[in-house]
């Protein structure tokens, strides 16, 4: 910690995650004094249970995919991974689980760092508690920014502490691949560690409640991406749910509402995400402990003037990108109102400085599963949903020659969502090996609300993934 004289700050962050960072970075940048305080790793969950491992693990998954579809590759890699091979290159990543490098950067730009737990005691005032039981108390001239991000939320199912499950956190921090794995969910966090697991050795049953994989994206995603890890080698089952769950001489003894009882040597639940606001002082100020904090789009808490919450807290979108993106809006909105540049801010104007207006219509995320699915925008549903007058365009990678040459036997669809009144693109959704890459072409498109007309004069190259760009424009000028 970089001691001071004084406890007195324009700016206290909360939580020094990659979104707390660059809020503190932006404040910095702005010439305003900023502390920032962590409990635990500075880094935060994306660094050290989350983004990071968890692509470190699928990277060598998806290369050793990739290979295998290569004549003159497939029959030098039909062995399994090295598996304690990429849990080091993971270890890596995640630097050790040490964050000295983090902390570094955080006093390069001259903030303060308080390690402890903060706990608001009064607006605009934060109490530090270090493990020692030493107290600090911090206030802040302009802001306090909420950036505590979100915890693993199991379900209620009596004994389920006993058992010891897996969280995302024991997912992506695991020293060896259990033999047999049960993962409960169909979101990300799912799907990616039921595809890393099953490669590195692991026999995956993957338990979905619903009716398929990713719901939030188009069905086709979640279609391909079930059909892929069946192939893998992994035991799907839709529409199941866990009635029970027991630990037994060391064995995880799962029944499930049909009354089958399953068999594995861990469990992970991936059943969703709770915001870490329980224990922050939330009653002090007005506001419901443990509770998601609604904001307005410059990121101030609904009701204050002093108070902003920003990334996953918020639950607007629960992507790290997505915080930083917040983190830099909510930093300029903070440098404003403290210097009195608020013009814009008084109505918010959408796609200005001081608005994260891409969290209403520009989202884009990529799941890093074989094959990797990657959205942005709206679907089909929730265009409708919204009231938009829209068509959906979809054609088969297949059509692509950039795919054939990618690998042989490249299965993937790509699908745009056009506003035909306005002829924009509302969403676009590609499934496929290798279109994470795809994705901020399309981001581009949506966020710049870039006319279908114009897109024709954005020439792919050939021969890449990306002339499926010109496929689908093609469908739909001829439908």
């Amino acid at each position: 910690m970089t001691e001071t004289d004084s406890n007195a700050y324009d700016v206290v962050v909360l939580g020094a995650g990659p979104v707390g960072e660059n809020v503190a970075d932006r404040t910095r940048a702005a010439g305003l004094s900023t502390a920032v305080v962590e409990s635990e790793l500075v880094g935060g969950e994306c660094s050290y249970w989350a983004c990071m491992p968890s692509k470190a693990l699928l990277r060598p998954v998806i290369a050793h995919a990739d290979a295998r579809r290569l004549p003159g590759l497939s029959r030098a890699v039909q062995g399994p991974l090295d598996a304690p091979a990429v849990l080091a290159r993971r270890d890596e990543y995640t630097s050790h689980w040490k964050d000295d490098g983090q902390v570094g950067w955080i006093e390069s730009i001259g903030a303060d760092l308080y390690r402890g737990h903060g706990r608001l005691t009064a607006p605009r005032t934060v109490e530090v508690t270090a493990s020692d039981g030493t107290r600090r108390t911090l206030t802040a001239h302009y802001a306090v920014a909420v950036c505590t991000g979100t915890r693993a939320q199991l379900p209620d199912l009596p004994g389920l502490v006993d058992v010891r499950p897996w969280t995302s956190r024991e997912a992506t921090s695991a020293k060896a691949a259990p033999a047999r794995l049960i993962v409960v969910g169909g979101g990300v966090v799912a799907t990616e560690m039921a595809t890393a697991w099953q490669a590195l050795g692991s026999r995956v049953t993957l338990l979905v409640r619903g009716k398929g994989l990713l719901g939030r994206m188009e069905p086709f995603a979640g279609e391909l991406v079930a059909e892929a890890l069946t192939e893998a080698g992994a035991d799907v089952r839709t529409g199941t749910s866990v009635r029970s769950v027991v630990r037994e001489n060391g064995t995880v003894i799962v029944t499930t509402d049909s009354g089958e009882r399953l068999e594995a040597d861990e469990i992970l639940f991936a059943t969703g995400r709770a915001p870490r606001t329980d224990d922050i002082g939330l009653d002090a100020v007005g506001l419901e402990p443990g509770s998601w904090l609604p904001v307005d789009d410059s990121l101030r808490v609904t009701g204050t003037d002093w108070l902003y919450a920003v990334g996953d807290v918020n639950q607007r979108a629960l992507l790290t990108h997505q915080g930083k993106y917040q983190a830099r809006i909510a930093g300029a909105a903070i440098a404003a109102r403290a210097t009195g540049e608020t013009a814009d801010l008084e109505t918010q104007e959408p796609w200005s400085a001081h608005a994260a207006s891409a969290d209403h219509a520009a989202v884009p995320q990529v799941v890093f599963t074989d094959p990797e699915a990657a959205a942005v925008g709206l679907s089909l549903a929730e265009a409708e949903q919204a009231g938009h007058r829209v068509r959906a365009v979809d054609v088969e990678f297949s059509s692509v020659a950039g795919a054939g040459l990618y690998a042989d036997g490249y299965r993937g669809r790509a699908r745009m969502v056009v506003d035909l009144e306005e002829e924009i693109l509302r969403g676009v959704t590609f499934v496929g090996p290798g279109v994470g890459e795809l994705i901020h072409s399309a981001t581009i498109a949506v966020a710049g609300q870039v006319p279908v007309s114009r897109l024709w004069h954005a020439v792919p190259s050939y021969p890449t993934l990306s002339e499926v760009w010109l496929r689908l424009l093609e469908a739909y000028r001829d439908n």
